[in-house]
């Protein structure tokens, strides 16, 4: 029987944030105001690290300036994006952990509360192709409307669209030998104390705290 490996993505597979560093890209791009922009980044970018974040509030925030462009115009900007913001924060031993779960033959899973656009060509980047992340709406032009779909995958949404991806792969956790969890944040304590084996990664200090009161694993690759 084989297991199920999921990752979270921001600081475990990538020592950046690259919902934090989205808009940061953009500022430098000058597609968007940077006073406010960076304004309102650093502020949802504490309350996700504080565990307050008003998730609707940054979703319209954060989700708004891909409405402007199409879809051809945006997977451009991720590239320049990508090569910039994230390949230079990938260290080896974090390529070293996906690639122990692919030679032992598991499923690999990334789950994670930024959005699928700007998620999935990472998750790509490391041979991983099942991802969950945020839903964008897609209008009838073909375009992003600015607005999600379905259920944001933070917190307890992560455990929904878990058992959602399960359940249309006609899956539950039973269907594998072990789940693994990896995760740096107090966000992802839902999922990590549902899992067979929950991993702490570069972990906040709420999750490093219950990761050593409960015997679990701690990984540190910054």
């Amino acid at each position: 029987m084989k297991n199920l490996a999921i990752f979270d993505l921001d600081n475990t597979l990538i020592n950046t944030d690259s919902d934090h560093s989205w808009p940061q890209y953009l500022i430098k791009k000058g597609i968007v105001d940077a006073a406010e922009t960076e304004a309102q980044n650093e502020k949802f970018y504490q309350d996700y690290q504080n565990g307050c974040l008003d998730i609707d509030a940054f979703l319209k925030f954060h989700l708004a300036p891909l409405a402007r462009f199409s879809k051809e115009e945006l997977a451009e900007f991720h590239r320049e994006f990508m090569a910039e913001y994230i390949v230079p924060h990938i260290s080896p031993m974090q390529r070293m952990l996906v690639q122990s779960h692919q030679m032992a033959g598991d499923e690999m899973l990334v789950i994670s509360s930024t959005n699928e656009f700007i998620i999935t060509p990472i998750c790509h980047l490391f041979g991983i192709h099942n991802v969950i992340g945020t839903q964008l709406e897609t209008g009838e032009d073909g375009r992003y409307t600015g607005n999600y779909v379905g259920t944001p995958s933070l917190k307890e949404g992560k455990i929904t669209r878990l058992n959602q991806w399960l359940a249309e792969r006609g899956e539950t956790f039973e269907s594998y030998g072990k789940v693994y969890f990896y995760s740096d944040s107090k966000n992802d304590l839902p999922l990590l104390r549902i899992v067979d084996e929950p991993v702490a990664v570069n972990p906040d200090a709420e999750l490093e705290k219950e990761a050593k009161a409960k015997g679990w694993p701690i990984l540190n690759f910054k």
